[in-house]
């Protein structure tokens, strides 16, 4: 059923995706759902799309499930391929329906994506569905993600479905509406490469520059200078997580946006204490993807990409490979340029100084000796206010805390003016794990959204250090059972 009060209502579709080669995507429209009911509507991105946020709340709802289609939308499945876990394998949209790219008021160009809803020519046996709790999930910590400053895709609404959906247990329907600057991967590139031709590569590959790296759409070295815009964009990205202690999970190069936003809040979870070596995710039994692993990952997803455009890049396959390698061996300098520089902001650092990087290094070398949870050491430093957390008693952090202020003293800047720096930089609460799961918990088996209206209220501004988030920054209860997380389902 196509939606005549569109216009009024906001949504404004093309359809740019849709003329790219006919074997990226299988036009497929949504599952019908028969009850649907709003669970959670962001109205705050409603409204940044311009879309009329009481009529998404009642007959709009139809819109938020893929039973209406609005005026101008082409639902669609988007194929693409993927490492996973080091393999290589042929993926695609399997629970998930592109309708179309709403162009705001402003002209800024989203996807609008309906996540389970039903199944696809790339669902490889599945159904097709999801439930309420990984939905909720990925709308907290998308949302969260956003409001630390972090490039992320967005959750405009989580709506049940009325059904019953056959997981480990019954679980409740849900659908979930992604909103992303756009859902080009590093395997949608894979998958052209692969099973298109030069033609079609060259095509998609225009099409993204155009899209997400226009500043190069006219340059004679356009591939190279857009290899080179995605590493630098992957470089700043990875840095961030780095700098909050977000572990992503499954950074499969299927997870990867070309656009440099952060995509699947599946198996991801914050860390508490501070150790490289954390994993949460059930089905990373060797680390892959470790904490400490996301940016030597993310180099070899970029490398994967390199290989899918090799052909772009020069038409003699020794040339491209010289070019791609030049290019990709940008990432690790890059990083850990963004990296350190806000390492120095966290400490409240100003400027550069030869000892900035050995003082930071030792911070996070005692920070693991001493199992110190990540987020409140660096809110801890820089509220002044040190708990009894066994670290601020140590031998090694009181030497290392003499050090900082000599480093401190060194700089014009005001110590209020450092404080204020760093809490530009430091999050006073994140999702913590406990809390997230809490929310969930009360959401799924009670229907009781209190908790999670809650935790999302306190994360809407991480750098507030107000006194209402100073229960939410609490450390968890202390468990022998180590916090695991799973793929989203």
């Amino acid at each position: 059923m196509v939606d005549d009060l569109q216009t009024k209502r906001g949504w404004n579709f093309e359809n740019s995706y849709s003329h790219l080669p006919q074997k990226l995507f299988t036009k497929q429209a949504p599952e019908p759902v028969e009850n649907p009911k709003l669970v959670i509507l962001n109205k705050a991105l409603s409204e940044e799309l311009g879309l009329d946020v009481q009529y998404l709340k009642s007959t709009g709802l139809n819109v938020l499930v893929g039973n209406s289609i609005p005026e101008g939308a082409y639902p669609l499945a988007q194929a693409y391929a993927g490492h996973q876990y080091g393999y290589f394998t042929m993926l695609g949209d399997g629970r998930a329906i592109l309708i179309g790219e709403h162009i705001t008021p402003k002209g800024e160009r989203f996807d609008i994506q309906l996540k389970g809803s039903g199944r696809t020519p790339y669902s490889r046996g599945g159904d097709g569905k999801a439930v309420l709790g990984p939905m909720l999930r990925e709308y907290i910590i998308s949302e969260a993600m956003y409001k630390l400053g972090i490039p992320t895709t967005r959750s405009l609404a989580v709506v049940t479905t009325g059904e019953n959906i056959l997981r480990e247990r019954i679980l409740p329907g849900a659908i979930l509406t992604r909103v992303a600057s756009s859902h080009i991967r590093v395997g949608t590139f894979q998958y052209i490469y692969h099973y298109g031709n030069i033609e079609d590569l060259r095509l998609l590959t225009d099409y993204t520059i155009l899209r997400h790296y226009l500043e190069f759409i006219s340059d004679d070295d356009k591939y190279f200078l857009f290899l080179k815009g995605v590493v630098h964009r992957q470089a700043k990205l990875i840095a961030k997580w780095q700098l909050v202690g977000f572990v992503h999970g499954v950074m499969n190069t299927d997870n990867m946006l070309i656009s440099g936003e952060t995509i699947d809040y599946g198996p991801c979870a914050f860390m508490d204490i501070y150790n490289p070596n954390t994993v949460f995710s059930s089905i990373d039994r060797y680390g892959r993807y470790a904490y400490k692993n996301q940016p030597k990952i993310a180099a070899w997803n970029l490398a994967r990409f390199a290989e899918s455009i090799l052909p772009l890049l020069h038409n003699e396959q020794e040339k491209a490979m010289k070019i791609a390698n030049e290019a990709i061996s940008d990432f690790e300098k890059i990083y850990y340029k963004y990296w350190l520089k806000g390492m120095r902001k966290k400490l409240g650092l100003f400027g550069e100084e030869p000892e900035d990087e050995a003082i930071i290094i030792e911070l996070l070398n005692i920070m693991e000796k001493y199992k110190a949870d990540y987020t409140n050491t660096f809110r801890e430093l820089t509220i002044g206010k040190l708990s009894s957390a066994n670290i601020y008693n140590s031998s090694e952090f009181i030497d290392w805390s003499e050090k900082w202020k000599e480093r401190l003293n060194k700089q014009n800047e005001s110590k209020e003016e450092s404080k204020n720096l760093m809490k530009m930089n430091n999050p006073s609460v994140i999702p913590r794990n406990y809390r997230v799961e809490e929310a969930l918990s009360a959401a799924v088996e009670n229907n009781d959204y209190c908790k999670l209206q809650g935790l999302l209220d306190v994360l809407s501004n991480p750098y507030e250090y107000s006194v209402e988030q100073e229960e939410y920054a609490k450390l968890p209860p202390q468990s022998h059972i180590p916090y695991i997380t799973y793929c989203g389902t």
